[in-house]
């Protein structure tokens, strides 16, 4: 028997907590295990009770939720996947809550399918970067295009092979796994391969990260620039 995602929902309002518990706790395989108020008490429910997957409202008082994601997601250990909500796909927050270490981020008038969808896909190790997503992460990195690429993120890039940085430079663009093996003709077997290979010598946690890291060392740059 598999066992269930263990999911935590951390949102200052009642009401959301309450409706996303009810709809998750109805989909196979998923377990709603704790609530919390804020991101202070997100922390600490997340160290009591272990959850796989932290559902992250971003404003929230006492802590916001970028603070919140930033400890959860920052310990070497960590294995906690951090899935953002939000109430606009253009939140202003969205970019500095991928960097902060989350792992996609989800409207809060998503679906109870694609919810549960998004806790799987999450819970996985994968990103979930919806096209919206990648459209704000292009749109940040054009605003901040005129920044030079810090020094100790180029030598990184150096360590891949030629095909592991043009594997990483379509996962910045937002393809999936079968997209890219259709691209470059090539089993999506080998492509996961290639994207393990990659966050492994680059130290990322995720293909989110991979983007962000991809953005920031001009390995790849937004249209028009």
């Amino acid at each position: 028997m598999t066992t269930a995602i263990r999911v935590l929902i951390a949102d200052d309002q009642a009401m959301v907590r309450q409706g996303f518990t009810v709809l998750l706790n109805a989909e196979p395989g998923i377990e709603v295990v704790g609530q919390a108020v804020d991101g202070l008490d997100a922390v600490g429910k997340a160290a009591e009770l272990a959850p796989d997957v932290v559902l992250m409202d971003i404003r929230m008082p006492v802590l916001g939720g970028i603070e919140a994601t930033r400890r959860l997601t920052g310990p070497a250990d960590a294995t906690v996947k951090v899935l953002v909500l939000t109430t606009f796909d253009l939140d202003e927050y969205v970019y500095e809550a991928l960097r902060a270490g989350a792992s996609g981020f989800l409207l809060k008038d998503a679906s109870a399918e694609e919810l549960a969808q998004a806790v799987r896909v999450v819970a996985a190790g994968d990103a979930l970067l919806a096209p919206s997503v990648t459209k704000r992460l292009i749109a940040e990195f054009s605003r901040m295009s005129g920044a030079a690429p810090r020094a100790p993120l180029k030598e990184r890039v150096g360590a891949l092979t030629e095909r592991e940085t043009e594997v990483l430079s379509l996962v910045a663009q937002g393809l999936s796994n079968a997209e890219i093996a259709e691209r470059l003709v090539v089993a999506e077997q080998t492509v996961k391969t290639h994207v393990s290979r990659i966050l492994l010598k680059l130290g990322l946690r995720d293909r989110t990260q991979a983007a962000v890291f991809a953005y920031e060392t001009g390995l790849v740059r937004p249209a028009g620039h």
